[in-house]
């Protein structure tokens, strides 16, 4: 992209703009001057200044529709939908992006196109996680494809494929567990968390470490939000970051065992690390939407449904790896992307914002 992101009119979408990194990554657009669009399922936006587009991924025909006269030049693609199967994963996933792409065609305006994906392309598909023979830690970008079928391969080729055709350039950002701002998203650990601790207060309860002796002790890394969207902008506009796909962490490391005495202290709580066996939160926190509702009611809390604040699954699957998860950023820094986060830093900086925003009490 030879003109700079930053002159004004020009036009970007955001795919899951109401999401945890869609939010982000649509801030710092209009932040650099794009006019804005949103796309989501409910075809709202959490900001004033980014115009919401209502489609469903699923329905090529209405996708055509709703996205006809929004000709954007970069489009950033941040949502996916799980399915029971990985097969589903990919007809669904893969399906998105080649529907989108092929929707976006015809007004010939793309210039750059970012998907995010994540660890699961060097891990494996829910199906297969963790299974069989795993790269080494740290994972770099270039290594081989396991021998598993994965909907992050199946977007990538469609990606590849429309960029063929079509003369855009693309980026691929490959994100860890992402720390960031946003309700009613299904992978979003640190409200996840939030709420787990305001219950443990709510009923006396000790705030026990919910995964396994690996994720305690190992070394492990994580994604910031705002990070990823700077990532996400600054290849669309940087020769290097172009046709390339990247890890994307926040550039330091931590162990659970030491960031988790801190969250409880935050909160005020007695902690518990791990212990003989994983302790689930989808088991510990089993019944506690009654709790919410009263918790909520009693703090005057924005959402009142316990399920569009926390992701007990999503956490448990982070939390509960039996392996070392550790990305490689050298890659991206050699291109020129040197930008990092705090992880402690922004875990408690986003736990303040949804204490704010009286998402927890």
């Amino acid at each position: 992209m030879s003109e700079s992101p930053t002159t004004p009119g020009r036009r970007a979408l955001v795919v899951g703009a109401t999401g945890i990194v869609g939010q982000a990554v649509a801030r710092r657009l209009v932040d650099e001057g794009f006019e804005t669009y949103g796309l989501s399922r409910s075809g709202t936006t959490t900001r004033p200044d980014v115009r919401p587009v209502r489609a469903d991924l699923g329905d090529p025909a209405g996708l055509a529709a709703a996205v006809e006269d929004v000709r954007p030049e970069l489009v950033a693609i941040t949502a996916w939908t799980r399915m029971d199967t990985e097969a589903e994963n990919i007809r669904v996933n893969g399906g998105a992006v080649r529907d989108l792409l092929a929707a976006l065609s015809p007004a010939g305006s793309l210039r750059h196109v970012a998907l995010m994906t994540g660890l699961k392309h060097y891990l494996g598909p829910f199906e297969a996680y963790g299974q069989g023979e795993m790269p080494d830690t740290p994972f770099h970008e270039d290594e081989e494809r396991l021998p598993y079928p994965n909907f992050y391969y199946a977007q990538e080729d469609e990606l590849f494929a429309a960029a063929e055709r079509d003369g855009f350039t693309w980026s691929v950002h490959r994100s860890h567990t992402v720390f960031g701002f946003a309700t009613g998203n299904a992978m979003n650990m640190v409200a996840t968390l939030c709420a787990y601790a305001s219950l443990c207060r709510e009923r006396s309860l000790p705030f026990v470490f919910p995964g396994s002796e690996t994720q305690w002790n190992a070394l492990t890394d994580v994604t910031d939000a705002d990070l990823l969207a700077e990532q996400m902008t600054w290849a669309a506009r940087t020769p290097a970051g172009q046709d390339q796909a990247f890890n994307t962490a926040n550039g330091d490391v931590f162990r659970w065992r030491w960031l988790w005495p801190q969250v409880a202290a935050w909160f005020g709580l007695e902690w518990e690390g791990y212990a003989d066996a994983p302790r689930p939160l989808e088991v510990a926190m089993a019944g506690m939407e009654p709790v919410w509702r009263e918790l909520a009611a009693r703090h005057d809390l924005v959402e009142p449904d316990l399920s569009r604040v926390a992701s007990w699954w999503h956490s448990d699957a982070d939390l509960g790896r039996e392996m070392e998860v550790v990305t490689d950023m050298n890659k991206s820094r050699t291109a020129g992307f040197s930008a990092t986060r705090d992880t402690r830093a922004t875990f408690f900086d986003y736990a303040q914002q949804y204490r704010d925003a009286r998402v927890i009490p």
